[in-house]
């Protein structure tokens, strides 16, 4: 059991709550939860610990309190408790109000509650749970990491859309992008893996999941990102179209009877690689099934590599250079198909793929996929953004580790 302080980091959604507690110094979870189904009568949290997995039903009112609640008995459990320092919280959106991470205070709550109408689906979610973890831990420092932080250093060239100028100035429309955390902790990790300063690299990282997006990170800092007011702009995702003519709207509405909320509503869940292939939003689903001679899979394959092809090209010109192309998150990390269809796109920009060195960087293991030798790198470094959470927390905190 770890002798140093220890971070308890939460990620709060509408009807859910995810935790990790963290040792900072090491790196390692010591116990994770994700509360479900939170406002229901059926709600309830799953606990994993030294190897074992339990779930609990939630009494009560079923609320994030109870939720929170629900950790601090089996933090006790565990005799953890007494272990937790401080708290870190995830927050998706900070507008142009947060440029870092902050202790929470009462005005940092209402700045946070002011960029609900940028996340009306996130921000409340994280607001009910910093209260409630408020509540719980009443003696320990909070902090709020944003997503949206990292990419406040974009030049307005890259972050300025071509509309009016009132639309910017009154409503704050505008780029803002997300996963700023996680580029944050994968910059570092590539320097650190490369033994280079981050101060000196111009890197494309693709941060790839269910949700998925790209940044050009030049000597530490955002310089253009592919998400945008809202996390719909971009990539291909899992059920998310990405970029597409915002015509759509008039043309749906006019030819196919359906109003905003409908057609939002699909670009947002139907979309995407669930929408291409009209089997699945998981990229190993599809791969199986692309090669069983399934058409939409295929497809649906080939449009997230091209479309990410293209956005490593326009990246590079963001940073004015490129010296690695960087993969992680869920679908980077795992998997070698889409890595190598990516890859064999950008032999314009010198990109290359060692095909056994691309089969072993998985599961975990960060790695050189580019051909020795060749650069542009291509390299794959897992990410770990409640780390990050948990490390800006221990510093913000003033803690000794």
């Amino acid at each position: 059991m770890s002798n140093h302080p220890l971070i308890l980091v939460l990620n709060c959604g509408s009807s859910s709550l995810k935790g990790a507690v963290l040792d900072v110094v090491s790196g390692k979870v010591l116990l994770s939860c994700v509360a479900e189904k939170l406002g229901f009568a059926d709600a309830f949290i799953t606990f994993k610990a030294d190897g074992d997995k339990h779930k609990v039903a939630l009494g009560g009112d079923h609320s994030h309190t109870v939720a929170v609640e629900a950790l601090m008995a089996e933090l006790k459990v565990h005799h953890l408790h007494h272990k937790i320092a401080a708290v870190g919280h995830r927050v998706v959106h900070g507008g142009e109000r947060f440029t870092h991470s902050t202790l929470i205070d009462d005005q940092v709550m209402r700045d946070i509650e002011a960029c609900i109408v940028l996340a009306p689906l996130h921000n409340p979610a994280h607001i009910l749970g910093i209260r409630a973890a408020q509540a719980v831990f009443a003696d320990l420092p909070h902090v709020a990491v944003f997503d949206t932080a990292f990419h406040q250093t974009m030049p307005e060239q890259a972050y300025r859309y071509a509309v009016p100028t009132e639309l910017y100035t009154q409503y704050g429309v505008r780029r803002y992008g997300m996963h700023g955390t996680s580029y944050r902790f994968v910059a570092q990790e590539t320097a650190r893996f490369l033994g280079r300063a981050e101060t000196e690299l111009a890197l494309v990282i693709a941060h790839l999941g269910n949700g998925a997006s790209i940044t050009a990170v030049l000597n530490g800092q955002s310089r253009d990102t592919s998400m945008g007011l809202t996390p719909l702009e971009g990539l291909v995702m899992g059920t998310r179209s990405g970029d597409i003519d915002p015509s759509i709207f008039s043309f749906l509405q006019e030819n196919a009877n359906l109003d905003m909320a409908e057609i939002t509503a699909m670009l947002n869940h139907k979309s995407g690689l669930l929408g291409l292939s009209d089997l699945s939003n998981d990229c190993r689903t599809l791969e199986e099934a692309a090669a069983n001679g399934h058409k939409g899979a295929l497809l649906a394959l080939e449009v997230f590599a091209y479309r990410l092809a293209k956005y490593v090209a326009a990246m590079t010109v963001a940073n004015g250079r490129l010296d690695a192309l960087v993969f992680t998150g869920g679908i980077g990390e795992n998997s070698t198909f889409v890595r190598e269809k990516v890859l064999s796109h950008l032999a314009v920009l010198g990109l290359s793929i060692d095909h056994d060195a691309n089969l072993a960087a998985c599961f975990g293991r960060a790695g050189i996929i580019s051909q020795p030798g060749k650069t542009p790198l291509a390299l794959v470094i897992p990410t770990n953004e409640e780390l990050m959470i948990a490390q800006d927390t221990a510093q913000l905190a003033g803690l000794s580790i």
